[in-house]
């Protein structure tokens, strides 16, 4: 059995998760292919996850790859959140969610209500309303209650989340699973949706089961090595299937030890180096893929000691190290950071855990440097407590 260290594996992630050096702005849609998506619940923080791996990007650029080239996508994927995705290999990523979509899940439209003609009947709605169009959510909504009945926007009380759920809203992530939503561009402060068998060029269906299996091979690869439960529990898919995904890989895949730690990393790629030295200084926005994707020895990657630091900060109470912004050296988590935008510039303060070396302050500056060069303003980087 092929043995690794933490300290290989922490420079394998920190190579494929591009945080080991910074790729040129003509790489952006390999760095976040390679990535497997980079989560966009808050844009502001995607942004900011792109600006760490990308050099010479502003978000202008971003901007335009999504909105004007549309060369990047941002749709529900992972997880059930919203991700941003090249455009090409958004039909793989919505078919490796398509093996059992999850509102015909047991216990789902119960939760919400639903019968499955209903949850059918709203999803051919929102595919009908959005033909050749661009609606906002709530122009969209009016749509789909006027094709399916005012019962569309009944609200049911939901006693997991202790609120009151609208109905229809609860199948916008699978109608972006079966390719008839998109986010579009925003119409001011406003969400805007686009049918994305249109929006996009060479849509295309694929095999669920097929897809899965690729989407296993690219975490792996990236986030590797991890084993089936933490791959079901990064994507958000049943363990059953995960189980069958993995057998049906058996001959692609091999089992590696982790200083007492068993798991998977692909057969082909496992006697890979490591991936050179790491020297890297990074800040990471809140819900970064590196953190969200490490899910084998995350407590090397977040120390307890480090854990304890940020659960003593109101966010890191709720939500743990992936809430925070955070300062990365050498693959581990060494600080925490924020940032605040003022007339003519940004201000970057960032709070480290430990003592850091001339080198790492001077990687530091670099980094709050390009954060500004990255928002078209100048940045100013402060060390010191976070309040």
């Amino acid at each position: 059995m092929r043995t690794l260290t933490w300290d290989q594996v922490a420079s394998r992630r920190l190579a494929r998760s591009q945080l080991a050096e910074h790729a040129p702005a003509d790489r952006l849609l390999q760095v976040v292919s390679g990535v497997c998506g980079i989560q966009a619940q808050v844009m502001g923080a995607a942004e900011l996850g792109v600006a760490a791996r990308v050099d010479g990007l502003t978000r202008a650029d971003l901007q335009g790859e999504l909105w004007e080239r549309r060369r990047l996508v941002k749709v529900w994927s992972i997880r059930g959140t919203l991700h941003l995705h090249p455009a090409d290999e958004l039909p793989l990523w919505m078919a490796a969610l398509q093996v059992e979509p999850y509102w015909r899940r047991p216990g789902w439209l119960e939760l919400y209500g639903l019968t499955e003609d209903e949850a059918e009947a709203v999803l051919q709605a929102i595919g009908d309303a959005l033909d050749g169009k661009c609606l906002t959510r709530e122009e969209l909504g009016k749509e789909v209650v006027r094709r399916v009945g005012e019962w569309a926007e009944r609200t049911t009380k939901v006693i997991q989340f202790g609120k009151e759920a609208e109905t229809w809203p609860q199948l916008l992530s699978a109608a972006a699973q079966a390719g008839r939503l998109l986010h579009g561009p925003n119409a001011g402060q406003r969400t805007t949706f686009v049918r994305a068998d249109q929006w996009i060029d060479g849509w295309r269906e694929l095999d669920p089961h097929e897809a899965l299996a690729e989407v296993l091979r690219r975490y792996l690869t990236t986030y590797g090595p991890a084993t089936e439960s933490q791959f079901g529990r990064w994507l958000g898919a049943e363990p059953n299937h995960v189980r069958h995904v993995v057998e049906s890989l058996a001959g692609e895949l091999v089992e590696v030890d982790v200083e007492g730690s068993r798991a998977l990393l692909p057969a082909a790629d496992a006697d890979t180096p490591a991936g050179g030295e790491t020297g890297s200084v990074r800040l990471l926005p809140k819900y970064d893929c590196y953190v969200l994707g490490s899910r084998l020895g995350r407590n090397h990657v977040v120390t307890e000691k480090v854990n304890a630091r940020l659960r003593a900060h109101p966010r890191g109470r709720y939500e743990g190290a992936v809430g925070h912004s955070l300062l990365l050296v050498d693959g581990i988590v060494a600080g925490m950071w924020n940032q605040k935008a003022r007339s003519k510039r940004v201000e970057v303060r960032v709070e480290p855990f430990r003592r850091l070396t001339s080198s790492e302050r001077g990687e530091l500056e670099a980094e709050a440097t390009r954060i500004g060069r990255f928002l078209g303003t100048e940045a100013a980087l402060s060390i010191g407590a976070l309040t």
